[in-house]
């Protein structure tokens, strides 16, 4: 199985490409974590519509065919790491690659939110999108670490 965060904008500061380098060589061979960051459309004089629209191209450009897509949207699904753990083994078992996406400035076109096989949130408040990478990196680690009952995660 494959993990593949999808994430709209090329550019994150050095700490935040330390820390997602960091989680992603504890994950085990067979469950492989991959980055596909995708080019933010330039803000311009161009209307929302427009710049979201060439974001999703860009998007599903990057998605293999026949994953499963899991939008991160502000208005989906809380849930506990321990509810992720469980999304996690669900998504292993059926051996389907996973799609995390991550959108630009603006969010997600809602189409394409709308289109997805599921929509969670991280949090409720605002998050920076470089802290966003290595806050869903490390929730998935420890998902992982729950999972094979290894004592990165404790309660």
């Amino acid at each position: 199985m494959r993990l593949l965060i999808v994430a709209v904008g090329q550019r994150v500061p050095d700490w935040a490409q330390s820390a997602w380098a960091d989680y992603v060589k504890r994950f085990p061979p067979e469950l492989k974590v991959e980055l596909k960051a995708v080019k933010t459309e330039p803000r311009g004089s161009r209307s929302l519509d427009t710049l979201l629209a060439a974001e999703r191209i860009r998007i599903e450009a990057a998605l293999p065919k026949g994953c499963r897509v899991v939008a991160l949207d502000e208005r989906g699904t809380a849930m506990t790491t321990v509810v992720l753990a469980d999304k996690l083994r669900h998504w292993q078992l059926e051996a389907d690659d996973v799609a995390l996406v991550i959108g630009g400035p603006d969010g997600l076109e809602p189409a394409f939110r709308q289109a997805a096989h599921e929509r969670i949130r991280l949090s409720d408040l605002t998050l920076p999108h470089a802290f966003v990478r290595v806050l869903l990196i490390e929730q998935l680690y420890r998902a992982w670490s729950i999972n094979a009952n290894h004592p990165y995660h404790r309660e």
